[in-house]
């Protein structure tokens, strides 16, 4: 298995994995699971591939190895599930914020 392969499974998983840690532990968002874990995954995924945009970041991620990937997946998840569950919030109007 290639090396990019592993990374975007690293990075899909340990997304997932922050998104629906975050999920549980703030509970006056709006998300269950599924949610949690889609939103996760896709933060996981893209906020690795945006932080390699960045040449310091780069070159930690490079040389921390897939650890490092994890750490950056499972942050960029649990924010996007965090955005994602105010985005719901919102759009519920006012009597979902009682």
């Amino acid at each position: 298995m290639s090396p990019a392969i592993i990374s975007l499974i690293i990075q899909l998983v340990s997304g997932a994995a922050g998104g629906n840690v975050i999920g549980a532990v703030l509970k006056k968002l709006p998300v269950d699971k599924i949610l949690a874990t889609v939103l996760g995954a896709i933060g996981g995924a893209g906020g690795a591939q945006l932080a390699q945009l960045i040449p310091q970041i780069q070159e930690l991620l490079a040389n921390a190895g897939y650890g490092a990937e994890a750490g950056v997946g499972a942050g960029a998840g649990a924010l996007l599930t965090i955005i994602g569950g105010l985005i719901k919030k919102a759009m519920a109007g006012p009597s979902a914020t009682a």
